[in-house]
């Protein structure tokens, strides 16, 4: 008897949950060589770390840098939350090489998302400088550590995606430029 292929929405779930995992691998032993965790320290401030389920996430194309997507997330209404200052868990598809990296080399400040305050992100989709990619018109977003909630967001355009890469989480839209060497 042959096995059943999972179908592609489960595939997909799958691959997030996998770069999620990697993601906060990575998370934890950046935070590890501090001394300390960002949810240990959210938990001891009082502080509610936001999930994917308690923000509403908006994709934007910005020109600068060459091109970009800025991610903004918002908390929904009567909720105040705080994001780590890690970059999120996204994906253009279920490929791994459709899973952003960090384009950033440590933890940042922690944004609290509330009301207006938002959290921003920008994810270069194509931080190559060749001809090739694969072409998307939506993303597939989490916040770390809430891999299993993942939601897709429709691009503004159809994109490019080879090697995409993103910064962390930052209070200001400014400081979320995904600058690439």
């Amino acid at each position: 008897m042959r096995p059943r292929l999972a179908t592609r929405p489960a595939r997909l779930a799958l691959a997030v949950v996998a770069a999620a995992a990697l993601t906060a691998s990575a998370a934890a032993t950046a935070s590890a060589s501090t001394g300390h965790s960002g949810a240990a320290q959210q938990k001891a401030a009082g502080q509610q770390a936001c999930g994917t389920d308690d923000l509403k996430f908006t994709v934007s194309s910005q020109t600068q840098a060459g091109g970009y997507l800025l991610v903004t997330a918002k908390a929904k209404p009567g909720i105040t939350c705080y994001l780590e200052g890690t970059f999120p868990s996204a994906a253009f598809g279920s490929a791994a090489d459709t899973h952003v990296s960090n384009a950033e080399q440590g933890v940042t400040d922690t944004v609290k998302v509330s009301g207006s305050s938002a959290a921003y992100a920008g994810i270069n989709p194509k931080s190559t400088n060749s001809d090739g990619g694969k072409e998307f018109g939506q993303l597939i977003i989490a916040v770390a550590g809430d891999e299993t909630n993942p939601v897709t967001v429709k691009l503004p355009e159809t994109v490019s995606v080879d090697a995409p890469v993103a910064t962390n989480w930052h209070a200001d839209p400014a400081d979320a430029v995904p600058f690439t060497g």
